[in-house]
């Protein structure tokens, strides 16, 4: 009896973990469940997120990415990161090496994968971030207001999403990203990196 108590104690107390574990797709990519499952029309996609009140984000992952696996486990589940991409952006993720079609701002349709290499997209993950309007005749990466390439430790990744969504970006205070950050780090951590 104590054993089957201490297993369901033990349930109990993973069943919050589990609920938190991100899904795999048949295309061997990780699935949040913040991310949108959409026709990959990008002007499309931005319009409802912009309907939502968020921010557009282009997510590029590939199957097998130890680095794309790091987001997932160690860094997007975080509570005050899942919150906050939820609470803040409309994603949408795109396969290095998928088929699926998608359709770029200038109205250009390629597969995930050739549009991967007309974007020049080299690394996994790596994020694209949009404004709330994108002018005719543009593609993502030249909208983009920033990107983010590569894996990044949580510190890093709240401050990215968050100097987007503030639009930091426009100020003309002088503090581009990387100055943001390095005040963010010395504001949460006495300046220790994370």
């Amino acid at each position: 009896m104590k054993h089957f108590l201490a297993g369901l104690f033990a349930l109990g107390l993973a069943a919050p973990v589990a609920a938190t574990e991100v899904g795999m797709g048949d295309d061997g990519l990780h699935k949040s469940d913040w991310m949108r499952d959409t026709f990959k029309d990008l002007r499309e996609d931005l319009a409802e997120a912009n309907s939502e009140g968020k921010r557009l984000v282009l997510l590029f992952e590939q199957r097998g990415c130890i680095y794309c696996t790091q987001m997932h486990e160690e860094v997007f589940p975080r509570p005050e990161i899942d919150s906050y991409i939820r609470d803040n952006y409309f994603v949408v993720q795109l396969n290095l090496h998928g088929d699926t079609e998608v359709t770029d701002f200038d109205g250009t349709v390629l597969s995930e994968k050739q549009i991967a290499r007309r974007w020049n997209i080299l690394f996994t993950p790596t994020i694209l971030f949009l404004p709330e309007e994108v002018p005719e005749g543009v593609t993502a990466p030249q909208a983009a207001v920033a990107v983010m390439p590569g894996a990044f430790g949580p510190g890093t990744t709240l401050d990215m999403f968050t100097w987007v969504n503030e639009k930091r970006y426009l100020l003309e205070d002088g503090e581009d990203f990387q100055r943001y950050h390095a005040r963010r780090i010395q504001e949460r951590n006495n300046g220790k990196t994370d």
